[in-house]
């Protein structure tokens, strides 16, 4: 078996199989298509230009109308016949009367009779008869007769009807992800709203009796909650609509109680913490019990522990507490499978290759995703493999991938780096 990400042959030593209490360890790739089967693709709306920015196209789109749809000109200057003004120079000019003005958005635009030109504004369709544009920095840009000292040969600067994209052929294929290009081309061709799939309500749970909100004192033991914050975030760039429930007491009956009903709104459930093998581990203890999500670990650094399943039906996915284990999990699991419920043709993050700056070591048996900088040729660690290193993490724009397999890497090896960022900063 090849992994995707990288490339290369898993560590035998892996084990693969069910998450759950007998020891076994699933494969990233095991968790991945686990947590993307939970997610069913979304309903389909229709929504007008202006709110679909972001949005991914749920059908495929047909023009309804030819680019360009008329013959039209691509320069300011006068439509003109190559045969009557080819041979001009400045020696020896052209002159010729002009016939009539054909401002772009012009839609009675009289043919061009023998021996005239029609001035033209760039747009403006092009007259029956004219096979030339004749720029007007070639001319003295006359309005009653214009001198033409020289002339571009036959056909230049004519747009031609249906050159850009003909009428019913694909504009754009379901999965196109809809930005400011492939909005303009669906108002070019002839549509004011699109179809889309709906954008997923994802509820953002964040556990710990030790967490603070941002803004109140700290006690002794205390810290400021994050990961709702970072959780609620990646939601929402992934495409989703993130809802947070804050502060969930610790007792597993309350817990249940406060989470059920929130669940009937959501499309998915995503927690952080209380998924490892301690004691006090609220949403394990309280998951568990239902029968319908299962813990276990993941052959992965950071974010071993995980959860999948579903609680009254709805999909729960629960990450590590820690803030960086919980971000590494949510790029490797979370993220793929909503922009795949979405319809994504591409829903995995860019990727390509760099060069290490520096050496580094990774624990055999278990994907490293350690954070870095990459500059479009190689690429620096940022911080240690620590999963509490938040700051660390806010300085990182890639996620560097080391094998299953592999455990020391010299200065100069070319290594996977996963582009968080999606462009360099």
């Amino acid at each position: 078996m090849h992994h995707p990400t990288t490339g290369v042959p898993a560590r035998a030593a892996t084990r693969s199989g069910g998450i759950g209490e007998d020891g076994a360890v699933r494969t990233v790739e095991e968790h991945q298509a686990a947590v993307s089967g939970l997610l069913s693709p979304l309903p389909v709306e229709e929504v007008p230009l202006a709110a679909a920015a972001g949005r991914v196209l749920a059908r495929d789109l047909p023009a309804r109308v030819s680019l360009p749809g008329f013959d039209n000109s691509a320069m300011d200057g006068y439509a003109a016949r190559h045969a009557e003004v080819g041979t001009a120079t400045a020696e020896t000019p052209v002159q010729l009367p002009v016939a009539a003005d054909l401002p772009a958005g012009r839609t009675d635009v009289p043919p061009l009779l023998p021996g005239t030109v029609h001035r033209i504004m760039t747009g403006a369709p092009v007259p029956d008869g004219a096979d030339v544009i004749v720029p007007v920095e070639r001319t003295d840009a006359g309005t009653d007769v214009v001198t033409i000292t020289s002339a571009p040969s036959a056909g230049t600067h004519l747009r031609h009807a249906g050159e850009d994209i003909q009428a019913g052929d694909l504009a754009m294929p379901a999965g196109t992800a809809l930005g400011a290009a492939q909005l303009g081309l669906a108002a070019a061709v002839g549509y004011d709203t699109v179809p889309v799939r709906r954008r997923p309500r994802v509820l953002v749970l964040s556990t710990g009796s030790e967490l603070v909100e941002p803004g109140l004192p700290l006690q002794p033991g205390q810290i400021y909650e994050s990961n709702s914050v970072l959780l609620a975030a990646a939601v929402t760039e992934a495409g989703g609509e993130a809802r947070t429930l804050h502060f969930v007491p610790d007792d597993i009956e309350q817990f249940l109680t406060t989470v059920r009903a929130e669940l009937p709104d959501a499309d998915l459930l995503v927690t952080s913490g209380g998924v490892s093998a301690g004691a006090y581990e609220v949403v394990k203890d309280a998951f568990a019990g239902l029968g319908t999500v299962e813990f276990g670990k993941v052959a992965m650094q950071p974010g071993g522990p995980q959860g999948a399943g579903t609680v009254d039906g709805v999909p729960v996915i629960t990450l590590p507490g820690n803030p960086v284990s919980s971000f590494v999990s949510f790029e490797v699991f979370v993220r793929p499978a909503l922009r795949r419920a979405l319809g994504h043709a591409s829903p995995e993050r860019l990727r390509t290759t760099a060069r290490l700056t520096a050496p580094l070591r990774s624990p055999a048996g278990r994907r490293q995703f350690l954070r870095g900088r990459f500059d479009g040729e190689v690429v620096d660690q940022v911080g240690g493999p620590g999963s509490h290193l938040v700051a660390h993490l806010a300085r990182a724009n890639c996620l560097v991938v080391v094998p299953e397999d592999v455990t020391d890497l010299p200065e100069g090896a070319q290594v996977t780096v996963v582009l968080i960022e999606g462009a360099l900063q």
